[in-house]
């Protein structure tokens, strides 16, 4: 994509909600976590934010979450996305050794882009999205129902290993 900027997000996170809740459909859940961690936005070249990726501290030593990113349905498919994740992922320490990110099942295309990046399934947690969690019944993706999550993680080369 011509023109694509990625920085650091320091403004409120609220004003980026629509583009979070792209990727999280539970109100609640996204109330949890949205002003945690560091946020980067990919923007066009007129200013208009695109796309972001919010990457969260998981308490074990080395290892971060992927916790929400979203680009634009317009924008989408056009690198945006591995643009953000590649930069995200530059600007990280060398303790970070590793990254995890979860997404539905059922979300066949999310599944895809992970895998292309070259993240591994890592577990399945059975009936993640229910009602309990915030997660109206009914929701499909791709034809199936929304109902476990898949881990995957990455695990980043070392200095000594790049």
């Amino acid at each position: 994509m011509n023109h694509l900027h990625i920085d650091s997000y320091p403004g409120p996170r609220e004003a980026l909600r629509p583009l979070f809740e792209l990727a999280e459909d539970s109100r609640s859940e996204l109330d949890s976590y949205l002003d945690l961690g560091r946020v980067l936005v990919a923007t066009s070249g007129d200013g208009e934010v695109i796309g972001h990726i919010q990457l969260v501290d998981t308490g074990e030593a080395g290892k971060i979450e992927l916790k929400n990113m979203a680009v634009e349905l317009a924008h989408q498919r056009r690198g945006v996305g591995r643009a953000l994740v590649s930069t995200a992922l530059k600007q990280q320490g060398a303790s970070t050794t590793a990254v995890v990110v979860a997404t539905a099942a059922a979300d066949i295309g999310n599944l895809r882009f992970y895998q292309r990046l070259g993240f591994r399934m890592r577990s399945i947690e059975r009936d993640a999205f229910t009602s309990a969690t915030g997660y109206p019944r009914g929701i499909r993706i791709d034809g199936i129902e929304l109902r476990d999550r898949v881990w995957l993680d990455l695990t980043l080369p070392t200095a000594s290993t790049s």
